[in-house]
This record gives C-alpha cells, structure tokens and sequence, in this order.
C-alpha cells in the first residue's frame, strides 16, 4: 500500500509538505500541490480511513437495518433489489455500508449503541419491525435515518407508491370484467397493508362495487402457507371471487398452488394477481399480473436522501418520498363477459 512517506520520496519533498498538500492546506504552492496530487493519484495512494476519521470526525460509514423475518433474507427480490440500489449510490458519493447488529463481543447491545460504536453517519433501515423498542430508539435520536416503507415523524421516508399502485391493479382487473374480487392482504400492523388496503377500498368504491367482508383476508408477507390456507377458505364459500388478489408475488405461489391442487385453471376458472414484480412471477405460467416495484431507484433515492441529511443538514428536510410503479398486465388475470347488473359504474 502506497504511503505518504513513498509519495514524499517520489516528489522530493518532506512528509509533512505531501500532507499539506493532501488536505488542500493553504501554506503550499498551488504548483506543489498539483505536483504531489499527481503523483499520489499515479501510484495509487488512497487515505488511511482511520486517519482521515480522526482529521475529519467522519466515518463516511452508513449503516444499514436490516431484519427480515420470513427467512428470505438478502435472496428475496425486493429487498436485494432496495439493498443493490442502497449501496450502489452510498459508494457512488463515497460512502461505505455496514450491516446493523445487536451483538459485540457476545454482548448485546441496541442498535443505537452499535451505530455510536460504529460511529455511523447515518442509517438507513430497509426492513425491520417499527414498534420495536430499539428501532423506535434508532428512529428517535440524533442519528439521521431513512426508513423504506415506513413513515416516521423524525425520518425522511422512501416507499412504492402503495396506494396508485393498488388502485392501477384493482382498475385493470376491473376492467377485464370482474367484480367478485378478492384481496389477500399482508399483516395489518403494516404501514404498506394500511395504504393498499384503503386504496384497494377507495378503487371499489369509485366503480360503485361492494366487497363482501369474507373477500379480505390476511396473511404474512412473503410466506406461501398462510396465503394459501386463505385462497382455500375463499374458493369454498358459496360465491367464491373471480379473482384474487395477493400481498406480493411471493405469497401468490402458495395461493398458485392450492388452486392447481383443486384442479382449476388460471384464469380459465379463477383469475389471480401479485404485487413487487419479481422475476419469477414473469417466468411462470402463466405470466402473473403484478405491479412491478422500482427497487433499485427506491434504494437508491433513500441513499440520496441519507447522504444530503448529513452533508447539508440545514437545508434537508424531513420528507415522504414516492417512486412509482408499473402495472404488468401478464397473463394470469382473464376476462369475463359481464353485464349492467354486476356492479358496474353508473
């Protein structure tokens, strides 16, 4: 690794004449400083981070919440997708990430007390549970957060735009003549549950179709066991929906499976849709109708956002930003003839 006692060699000058130099000092020839800037630049040399962190008072470290509890982990498509987009702005202004935990030196300790120890400039929390004492403490201090898919009064919050989102999926679904729909949502303490549910509402409710209470159900993000005991129990009662709706493309496989079990088609006999546009909802068949998530540009905004919060602090505010999505039509929603009487607009 190149030092600056190499550099000093190099150009013939003292040690402390190439850290003047380094730092921008003032008491140095502007032709020197270039010189020497050259020269460290051609062989390589990069700061040592601990040195630079004593001079400056600054990690340029963000640190990242992550805890995911479906067992999915970096491997789902959405978070990684958030995570890639993360970490590819923070190193792109010359930031590093680090992952949060609760544990040093088989001690336990709150993810406060790891970002202090860390010395972390900021954090950004992608997934976690927001009642939690300790992401509330997080939330809550002097540390400046961004959260995904979560709004807090002390954080500039990133997210989908959950409520135009579900509005497009229930608008085209309408459109291909249903009007026995039903929505599989995620957990109800949910903040994203809480903006499509009421934007799933507000769509029905502009076409003038009822929704019986049987048809709104709930089952876990990402995880296909719940949602599919939930699509058995919607297609045995004694009007069964025409289509489901699911909590992302995830859960939709369980949802996918029970109905393959009971021998029925999609969408000959039962139309589905998903949520997050990942991959593979592409890659089945068939082809499932599904709002695809911008996770990389969410990822990326919340970066942004974290980065000018520490940078310019008097200028940033605290702010809910929306990145928008897009409905894939797919192939897993078909059409049905349909008539005045079946509920539609007036």
């Amino acid at each position: 690794m190149v030092s600056l006692k190499d550099i000093a060699k190099q150009c013939g000058v003292s040690i402390a004449t190439v850290s003047k130099a380094l730092n921008d000092q003032r008491d140095i020839g502007e032709e020197t400083k270039a010189r020497i800037k050259k020269v460290a630049n051609e062989m390589g040399y990069f700061p040592n981070s601990a040195a630079r962190a004593l001079k400056t008072n600054r990690s340029f470290n963000l640190g990242v919440l992550f805890q995911e509890e479906a067992g999915s982990g970096l491997t789902h498509e959405y978070f990684s997708g958030v995570l890639n987009g993360f970490k590819m702005q923070a190193e792109s202004q010359g930031y590093d990430i680090t992952f949060i935990n609760n544990h040093y030196s088989n001690k336990k300790m709150s993810c406060y007390e790891h970002c202090r120890y860390r010395n972390f400039e900021g954090v950004g929390i992608v997934c976690a549970d927001f009642n939690d004492p300790g992401v509330l403490e997080l939330m809550n201090s002097e540390i400046p957060v961004v959260t995904i898919d979560y709004a807090h009064y002390n954080c500039t919050a990133v997210s989908s735009n959950n409520i135009k989102g579900m509005e497009d999926l229930v608008r085209y679904v309408y459109s291909k003549g249903h009007r026995r729909i039903a929505y599989i949502h995620g957990q109800n303490f949910s903040y994203v549950t809480r903006e499509r549910l009421t934007s799933f509402y507000r769509a029905l409710e502009e076409v003038h179709l009822e929704v019986p209470d049987g048809y709104v159900r709930e089952a876990a993000y990402l995880e296909t066991k719940g949602a599919a005991e939930q699509t058995r129990e919607l297609l045995k009662l004694p009007e069964p929906p025409t289509c489901i709706l699911y909590p992302d493309d995830t859960a939709l496989i369980g949802g996918k499976n029970v109905i393959n079990e009971m021998g029925l088609r999609i969408p000959d006999d039962i139309s589905i849709a998903g949520y997050d546009g990942t991959r593979v909802s592409q890659l089945v068949h068939p082809e499932v109708t599904t709002i695809l998530q911008d996770t990389e540009e969410i990822g990326r905004e919340a970066a942004r956002r974290l980065i000018d919060s520490i940078e310019k602090p008097k200028t940033t505010l605290v702010e809910r930003v929306v990145i928008e999505g897009t409905l894939l039509p797919g192939k897993s929603v078909g059409a049905i003839p349909t008539t005045p009487s079946q509920g539609d607009a007036k």
